[in-house]
């Protein structure tokens, strides 16, 4: 084993050391105590005399949390002015102006307001360690990147502010831990939100299940942040072991048959262990020799493993022992997973029983070994291809023979017989090395017999008549071979290295060139060119435009023209996401093999293969090479989106701030003229009582002074300025109230209250229901006609659901969430006097209080719009 540090980890703890050492305080949810570990560890520190700061700490109102606040210096926030309110964020040129040697940051994932030099709080604490200062922060599991996706499986809820995993790799990481029944026991005494907001929590994202779950993925996450920082250590110090904090699987595949099923073991058990895996074929100079069909296999069992999440590697040995014990090592893996092949007892005898190597040698592996498939055995007992070489290449061996014997007459007369057979071993030397084993042995042979017959008394003739020379020209041959054997296995490693280096050359060119390209274009130029120079190949680069797949580029820029086949091949390979065409198993009539760029956002363009000589444009040792070009293109054409987004998703997000001025502007500036007019307009229905135009006008201030309310709502919504003041409350006096404040809008309505008597009462805002009661009953008699409207309430397995049906047309697309969406309006009677912000109010407020609302339309006609709300449980 290389005893060396490595020089990787080596700069990465250099790097680590040179800036300010970070601690996250990781828990599985609020609640679990991770400011108040904080504090309490932060204080430790302050009395042992270090310089210790609060940069900004969230005590949400507990007694506790504040006691601890207390002994600190807390450094002032910064105010910043948004949308008409003030909000405080911690002031980041005042911790570096102040340079404390620790300074106390809460709540890691924390967006800050518009205005702030950085748009998340991590990028705060990313500066403030490159300016030397330690920093200790605070984080939920729900906030981490890469578990976002798993995180909202479980909970249902979306988590929108999230912290990128590169930050956890150089921090220390302190798990702050809370069974779920003592965190919802927390939660019921008040320690964590207030009653209001426990209880809908509890009901929703705080539930046991959900608990249980967040707590898991919060240990994992640390554990594994443990493990890597471990193995960085051992990698600097080259500490060897396995040091099995976390799992950690090896899949080892051969060219036999069987490969496939490894992978799919390995898979299993690395989810069973929820490890990381990786799958490695070792290639020795054995592999020269493999049959087409067998270098096809290796690269469809790295393709699949690949495809079912694994990190493939093909490693260069001179064995598989020694290559497997070397990357086992430099991996520390600790489980390995390998096929038991039935090979002869010859074949083990030279090479070695692999499984047998490993159960000695892996120690403190645990070693899976897979019985071969009926397949395996046929396959191994095939003989392999002759390793002979060419008859040139044994021409030119004789015609080196010869000259070395021309050679050796020569210069007789000055070293005489006795050295005259070391000049023999020259030619052996010379073409073992330049045409393999095979040509190497045919020389010595010759060489020997050469040196028999013009060199040994009797000359030439083959009979050796002093047994002294019998065992010079026997030493002779030995060494021949034995040096034909060793210089043969000499230049295989060095065509290895060498194919590996140059391989890992290119791929590494592949990906500085693109990264200099900035555009689509330039980017699409560059893989062409790039793999149609490393493969050998015609390359085309197809994306989807309006019309199909468009070829965007192309090397040579004359390349062959696809036919039929060839743009169903490439269809095939944009729907499904799999290789089509030539070489594949799916339309391979088609002149050219398409390849799909997956991403995580999905296939963005596909890259045709043509070889310029009619074959299959890929060789099976090829396909790795293939598919790792496949991944960088793929991984270029993302960031290019992904760039592409963001400059989109800013200007949505300034069109929103300007509709959100524009909104808020509108909704103050025109309240107090309004005001003024239906003051006028009161006034003039009391002068001329009974005149049409003054009704005419009264109704429409109503109704434009409803709109306007609506607009000042919208805008509270989207600034998340919605507060929330929960309370019991009777839904039949709440429907009956919303009734009579809308009494003219349901003068011609027949309005049907159907909401008993005994229904329990229900934990709501009682101003934010009478919103949502308003909104949904001039819903119904806007785009209901003039026809019943009945208001119906009945009991749930979950609380009480609270319905408004009317009986109108109904609900365009059978409802669903685009009923609820901004300005949404459809086609109904009277349509015209539709906003499109009512509905969207009603899922605003309905959101705020945690009330799921739903729109279907109604089996007999009309449409149903719901919302549940749960019910008040005295205390």
């Amino acid at each position: 084993m290389n005893d060396r540090p490595n020089p990787d980890a080596l700069l990465r703890e250099a790097r680590r050391e040179a800036r300010g050492r970070l601690k996250i305080f990781l828990g599985a949810a609020p609640g679990v105590g991770k400011t108040f570990e904080m504090l309490r560890e932060g204080a430790e520190r302050l009395r042992d005399g270090k310089d210790v700061v609060i940069g900004v700490v969230e005590t949400h109102g507990r007694a506790e949390t504040e006691a601890l606040v207390a002994p600190f210096e807390v450094l002032p926030r910064k105010a910043v002015e948004h949308q008409s309110h003030r909000l405080e964020e911690m002031d980041l040129d005042a911790i570096l102006a102040r340079r404390p040697a620790l300074v106390l940051v809460d709540e890691l994932a924390h967006t800050n307001a518009p205005g702030c030099r950085h748009p998340k709080r991590w990028q705060d604490v990313e500066e403030l360690r490159d300016a030397g200062i330690h920093v200790y922060t605070t984080l939920n599991v729900q906030h981490v990147e890469s578990l976002n996706d798993v995180v909202a499986s479980v909970t249902r809820v979306r988590v929108r502010e999230t912290v990128p995993d590169a930050i956890f790799d150089d921090a220390e990481i302190e798990l702050v831990d809370l069974p779920p029944d003592e965190l919802i026991d927390r939660l019921k005494e008040g320690k964590v939100y207030v009653p209001a907001e426990a209880s809908r929590a509890l009901a929703h994202f705080f539930s046991k299940a959900n608990l249980s779950a967040l707590r898991e993925m919060a240990l994992r996450r640390a554990a594994l942040s443990v493990d890597r920082a471990m193995l960085d250590h051992l990698d600097a110090m080259a500490v060897p072991g396995t040091f099995a904090a976390g799992e950690r699987v090896l899949v080892a595949v051969s060219e036999l048959p069987g490969g496939d099923g490894l992978v799919r073991a390995g898979k299993r058990l690395a989810d069973a262990l929820k490890a990381s895996w990786q799958v490695v074929f070792i290639e020795t100079p054995r592999a020269a020799r493999f049959r087409a069909e067998q270098r096809r296999r290796v690269a469809e069992t790295l393709q699949l493993a690949s495809s079912l999440g694994a990190t493939v590697a093909t490693v260069p040995a001179a064995t598989v022992i020694d290559g497997l014990r070397t990357h086992l090592t430099g991996m520390r893996a600790t489980q390995l997973v390998l096929g038991r092949s039935r090979r002869s007892w010859w074949f083990e005898l030279r090479h070695g029983s692999v499984v047998e190597s490993m159960l000695r040698a892996s120690e403190g592996v645990a070693v899976h070994v897979l019985p071969a498939a009926p397949t395996q055995a046929r396959e191994a007992r095939r003989p392999p291809l002759p390793a002979f070489g060419r008859w040139q290449e044994h021409l030119v061996g004789a015609l080196a023979v010869a000259l070395t014997v021309l050679l050796g007459r020569a210069t007789l007369p000055l070293i005489g017989a006795g050295g005259t057979d070391l000049l023999f071993l020259l030619p052996v030397i010379v073409i073992a090395f330049r045409f393999g084993f095979g040509p190497g042995v045919s020389a010595a042979a010759m060489a020997g017999l050469a040196y028999n017959f013009f060199f040994l008394p009797p000359l030439y003739t083959f009979t050796i008549g002093d047994p002294q020379s019998v065992l010079t020209f026997c030493v002779l041959e030995a060494i021949a071979l034995f040096t034909a054997n060793l210089t043969a296995r000499l230049r295989a490693r060095a065509t290895l290295g060498t194919r590996s280096a140059q391989e890992n050359a290119a791929v590494a060119a592949f990906g500085q060139a693109l990264a200099r390209a900035s555009d689509t274009e330039s980017t699409s130029r560059v893989v062409c060119e790039e793999i149609a120079q490393l493969l050998g190949v015609s390359v085309i680069l197809l994306v989807r435009r309006e019309g199909g797949l468009e070829r965007i580029a192309s090397c040579p820029d004359d390349a062959p023209p696809m036919g039929a086949v060839d743009h169903a091949a490439a269809e095939w390979a944009w729907s499904s996401g799999e290789a089509g065409g030539v070489g594949t198993g799916t339309l391979i009539a088609a002149d050219w093999q398409f390849h799909p760029l997956r991403t995580s956002l999905g296939v963005l363009a596909v890259l045709g293969l043509a070889a310029q000589d009619g074959r299959e444009p890929i060789t099976p040792d090829r396909a790795l090479l293939l598919s790792t070009l496949l991944g960088q293109a793929a991984l270029a054409h993302e960031r290019l989106r992904l760039e592409q987004d963001v400059r989109e998703v800013s200007v949505l997000r300034e069109r929103d701030r300007l509709r959100a001025a524009l909104l808020s502007s509108i909704g103050h500036d025109l309240r107090t003229p309004l005001t003024s007019v239906a003051a006028a307009v009161d006034t003039l229905a009391r002068i001329h009582p009974g005149e049409p135009a003054t009704a005419i006008a009264r109704a429409e201030v109503v109704r434009l002074r409803r709109f306007l309310d609506n607009l000042i709502d919208m805008v509270r919504i989207d600034a998340g300025a919605v507060t929330l003041s929960i309370e019991p409350i009777d839904l039949t006096d709440a429907a009956a109230s919303a009734v009579h404040d809308l009494r003219d809008v349901l003068a011609d309505c027949n309005v049907v209250l159907g909401v008993p008597p005994d229904l329990p009462l229900v934990r709501a805002d009682p101003r934010l229901l009478h919103h949502i009661l308003l909104n949904l009953l001039t819903n119904a008699a806007i785009h209901g006609g003039a026809g019943k409207i009945e208001i119906l309430g009945k009991r749930t397995a979950d609380g009480v659901r609270l319905a408004v049906r009317d009986h109108g047309p109904g609900l365009p697309g059978h409802g669903g969430a685009a009923t609820f969406e901004t300005f949404a309006r459809g086609a109904g009677t009277d349509r015209r006097l539709g906003s499109g912000l009512g509905l969207a109010i009603v899922k605003g407020f309905a959101d705020a209080m945690g009330a799921p609302i739903h729109a279907d339309n109604a089996e007999d006609g009309g449409a149903v719009l719901a919302i549940d709300l749960p019910v008040h449980t005295a205390r």
